[in-house]
């Protein structure tokens, strides 16, 4: 990887410490050119070296002296460590010395320093003896080809740089660009040509350089020495990037969707779960995983460990993290840990929802399986006024269909939400409908609940029975659960088996109507002889466990039996594994569909693509979204399902 290498340090007033004798004396072992084997004063050095200096394993001298230890590779790891930490080895002036006389350092007459205006060596080394204050240094170095190729294996170059920057690195360290003192010396050596750098301030009282300062210097004279490089570069890594991610989407697509469908059949997590649940009795307060005591957390860890196990998680989770090495490595050169499962960060939503399905399982929660339900029919018929022509009726006909057309542009839709509009001033009643379902969903209009439940009520109340339903739907979702309630009844009295569902469901909870099993069942019933595969496999779930109905195995398989014929894959598992106990192996089956939904929600986002709406108006409607409750994603292409209660 191309990069520029950043050290950093300061020499306190006073400072100095070990080496002084090696490096007033380093030429004659530096020269030690031969190709024998390191001798023994060479290798005790190094050891002694190595033990102070733990970094210097990284320098490229020290992989040639590790593959081949001659005295030449010895000479040149010891001269490159001792001279990337010559400021801890010696004090100011003795520092500055080295650095502006050292062997290899490009002279200027008698010396190798430079700065912003020409140097005094006598002058230097007085001011630095007698400051005060810190004095910070900085090495720089590039490796050797990347040097030559960018022109700076010289000390005008570096000279030109650190002076275009100077007032940045004053703004980094604290220091009044006025006050900024600082002179360098550019070593051309070994695999790594560098600069020595001293900075200090004219006021001993000022500056302070912090590790957002480093990054901050590192930053900017990194992206002016690779200027050119690096906008070439990141216009083939943003293509690259971009395919990547692409590639990877529909890669990801494709084990999710196995995941979702899946079943988990694991013996060893429902123990776990049971065991969580059990634990979770004596958790007071707040049940979530931050809260919970270290013991706690350890089972809802070790649940989570036993999903990665599973072959469908472990074999996403490889494609996941070989896509995160790949998109990290665009961008970073240190490589990524692989983390277990419970602790990679991006998937600490499934440990909640490890400790909700516990939850769950300890208050014996019945539970729907429900969230795919497809209940999105259109209205029954078409309401049209007495008297109108059939172009105004095709109008109509063509604006309803517009909407629901996912390759119409933003415009269009909008332009036929005004015509709808028109036509309902005309007597175009079911045109109340189609504008509901407008600003429901975003199509041609900003999402608004408000003006959805407006258009619903206008519908509703001429008799809709689907009108009806999708507002009782829309009350329920904002906990107007009473009014909800009236409106499911008016829908199911005219027939509608989502809402006969859905009253039946709030009656055999007892949520936000009383609870009242008989009339649930009857709800339920009636929905299910119309083929609602959903209350089929509630009836059948209910009566195979005989907790709120009498325990009927004959009417179990009739009602999961008739449910899994319409492809319902729960009510199939049911039927395969009725003798089980079905509340902790629905428990991991979720989980399991849990993990699946978060492995969506991690991947990158997919390309824009010649999206219909502009960028500003999409973000309109993302926080209008927002600000009323929806998930900022709510239309996407693809969203893993959630799990209904």
């Amino acid at each position: 990887m191309v990069r520029l290498i950043q050290k950093s340090g300061y020499i306190k007033a006073g400072g100095a410490s070990g080496y002084m004798k090696y490096i007033a004396t380093r030429e004659r072992v530096e020269r030690l050119e031969g190709s024998g084997p390191v001798t023994k004063g060479q290798r005790q050095l190094i050891e002694n070296l190595l033990r102070d200096f733990p970094d210097a394993t990284e320098l490229e001298e020290y992989s040639d002296y590790h593959s081949a230890p001659t005295t030449r590779n010895a000479s040149w790891l010891i001269s490159a460590v001792l001279d990337a930490n010559a400021h801890k080895l010696t004090d100011r002036d003795g520092y500055m010395r080295y650095i502006a006389t050292r062997p290899r350092v490009e002279r200027h007459g008698e010396h190798g320093l430079f700065s912003n205006r020409p140097v005094s060596l006598d002058a230097a080394l007085k001011e630095v003896e007698t400051h005060t204050g810190n004095v910070w240094t900085f090495i720089w170095s590039l490796r050797r080809e990347d040097a030559a190729r960018l022109g700076y294996d010289c000390a005008e170059s570096w000279r030109k740089l650190i002076k275009a920057h100077q007032v940045e690195i004053a703004e980094a360290m604290k220091i009044p660009s006025d006050q900024l003192r600082w002179c360098a010396a550019f070593h051309d050596e070994g695999h790594h040509p560098h600069v020595h750098a001293m900075v200090w301030s004219a006021d001993p009282s000022q500056g302070r350089l912090t590790k957002e300062g480093v990054k901050m210097i590192l930053s900017r004279l990194t992206n002016d020495i690779f200027q050119d490089e690096m906008y070439t570069l990141y216009q083939e890594k943003d293509v690259s990037y971009k395919d990547l991610v692409s590639a990877a989407r529909r890669s990801m697509r494709e084990l999710i969707e196995k995941m979702r469908t899946g079943f988990c059949d694991s013996p060893v997590i429902e123990m776990k779960m049971l065991e969580l649940a059990q634990s979770l009795e004596t958790v007071k307060g707040k049940k979530f995983y931050g809260y919970l005591k270290k013991s706690v957390k350890a089972q809802v860890d070790a649940v989570v460990d036993e999903l990665a196990k599973l072959p469908e998680v472990a074999e996403c989770y490889e494609v996941w993290n070989g896509l995160r090495d790949e998109l990290e490595n665009y961008y970073k050169d240190t490589p990524r840990r692989w983390l277990p499962l419970s602790q990679q960060k991006e998937f600490r939503a499934i440990k909640n929802l490890v400790i909700q399905e516990a939850k769950n399982l300890r208050l014996g929660v019945f539970t729907f399986e429900d969230a795919e339900m497809n209940d999105e029919s259109e209205i029954d018929s078409e309401t049209l006024p007495q008297g109108v022509g059939y172009g105004e009726v095709l109008e109509y006909r063509q604006a309803a269909a517009l909407l629901c057309d996912d390759d119409v542009t933003w415009a269009e839709k909008r332009e036929a939400v005004k015509t709808l509009e028109q036509l309902w001033g005309k007597g175009f009643t079911s045109a109340a409908y189609h504008l509901s379902k407008a600003y429901q969903d975003g199509l041609g209009v900003l999402p608004d609940d408000e003006k959805a439940e407006e258009w619903f009520r206008c519908s509703a109340a001429m008799g809709d029975a689907q009108s009806q339903y999708m507002l009782g739907k829309l009350l329920q979702e904002q906990r107007r659960m009473s009014e909800a309630a009236s409106w499911y009844e008016r829908a199911s009295e005219s027939g509608n088996q989502y809402a006969q569902y859905r009253l039946g469901k709030m009656c055999l909870l007892g949520d936000g109507v009383p609870k009242d099993i008989e009339r649930a069942v009857q709800l339920l019933n009636d929905s299910a002889n119309q083929g609602n595969q959903y209350a089929q496999y509630v009836l059948g779930k209910l009566y195979l466990q005989g907790k709120e109905v009498g325990q009927d195995q004959n009417a179990a398989e009739y009602w999961l039996t008739q449910s899994a014929n319409q492809g319902n894959s729960y009510a199939q598992f049911l039927l395969d594994h009725r003798q089980r106990v079905l509340s902790v192996l629905l428990c991991t089956v979720r989980l399991l569909h849990h993990v699946s939904n978060i492995f969506w929600e991690t991947l990158p986002p997919p390309n824009p693509a010649g999206g219909h709406v502009e960028s500003k108006l999409m973000r309109r409607i993302r926080e209008k979204k927002i600000a009323m409750g929806h998930k900022a994603d709510d239309h996407e292409e693809y969203q893993g399902p959630s799990m209904s209660m």
